[in-house]
């Protein structure tokens, strides 16, 4: 479903682990209030989470953040998180879904399922961005993205605190842009103002 005559990426998926929350609030606090995307997020947690890093997050954002719920309609300059123990997706409709699935890569809520979804629906409309954690989860969800027209950022491994998940995504799909936590929200605050095509840094 991926609509070629968009001119602008407006749906960010970001997908992150161990050491994954400071560089999203390096991004959500570098975002303005009226940031022309959504944002869709997956953090590794525990199926019993007290659920609390919503309000965490929203410390740093002028965004509203906030669990994403089944049939939720994705809105630009919107934070939606994947709640534990549910994969946050992109239904067929381009609503939010929830799903119990099976684990992927050993986790649910899984990166791979948000990115490949998000790519299956939104196509080159998609940003991924793969940040600080253990394992490959996001490395495979990105080559769907990159093969459908989207744009792949990763954390510089060198800057990560665990850098399992940005290494993989290097060594599995060639990323776009390779990053610092701090400059990500410059490099998708250019992003989404561009048309399709690689960007720039500078």
């Amino acid at each position: 479903m991926s609509d070629n005559s968009v001119q602008h990426r407006d749906i960010i998926v970001i997908g992150g682990s161990e050491g994954s929350i400071e560089p999203l609030k390096e991004i959500l606090g570098g975002l303005p209030a009226q940031f022309p995307a959504a944002i869709l997020i997956v953090l590794h947690t525990h199926s019993s989470s007290p659920k609390m890093m919503a309000t965490i997050l929203q410390q740093s954002s002028s965004m509203p953040v906030a669990y994403g719920e089944q049939g939720d309609a994705i809105l630009p300059g919107r934070v939606y998180l994947a709640p534990p123990d549910k994969h946050l997706e992109v239904s067929a409709s381009g609503l939010v879904c929830l799903s119990d699935g099976p684990k992927v890569n050993f986790s649910r809520p899984a990166v791979d399922r948000l990115f490949q979804t998000a790519a299956d629906v939104f196509g080159p409309r998609v940003i991924s961005v793969i940040l600080s954690g253990n394992g490959a989860d996001g490395a495979h969800g990105a080559i769907a993205i990159g093969a459908l027209g989207g744009l792949n950022l990763v954390q510089d491994p060198n800057d990560a605190n665990v850098a399992s998940m940005p290494a993989e995504a290097i060594d599995k799909d060639d990323p776009d842009v390779l990053v610092d936590a701090k400059a990500l929200a410059t490099i998708l605050l250019h992003a989404v103002r561009r048309s399709f095509g690689p960007i720039a840094l500078n």
